[in-house]
């Protein structure tokens, strides 16, 4: 990650992703990533309103962050869109090897609870 447009992010565990409703208002989610060849990956559920926010505008912000959303670091503007089926097992595997067995634990939570529908996004530098 040190070489591409992300190296803000390098060493940070969660990014604060800022999707943007109709109306223009800003709505953050501090959420895990993986770089995947000088892209973000980001793991969402498949009704979650960022989804929906990206579908209909993909320009997002990002600033690293910790896992209550505060911001450790400037804030800059990127590209992202849904990713479609085909996408999802790489995307899946980088954030499976970035957070380990702390993905695999929250992966088994939601078969548990028998709602693992997700939708993963890809985010490029603006």
């Amino acid at each position: 990650m040190n070489d591409s447009a992300f190296s803000a992010l390098a060493g940070h565990q969660f990014v604060n992703l800022t999707t943007f409703r109709r109306d223009g208002r800003a709505v953050v989610t501090p959420v895990w990533f993986a770089d995947v060849g000088g892209r973000l990956v980001v793991m969402t559920g498949a009704d979650a309103g960022k989804v929906k926010r990206i579908r209909a505008n993909g320009q997002v912000l990002l600033a690293p962050s910790d896992r209550a959303g505060k911001p450790l670091g400037a804030e800059f503007a990127a590209r992202a869109r849904v990713l479609g089926p085909t996408e999802h097992t790489a995307a899946d595997a980088a954030l499976t090897r970035k957070y380990g067995m702390m993905k695999r634990m929250f992966d088994l939570m939601g078969r548990l609870r028998g709602g693992n529908s997700r939708a993963y996004l890809a985010i490029e530098p603006a």
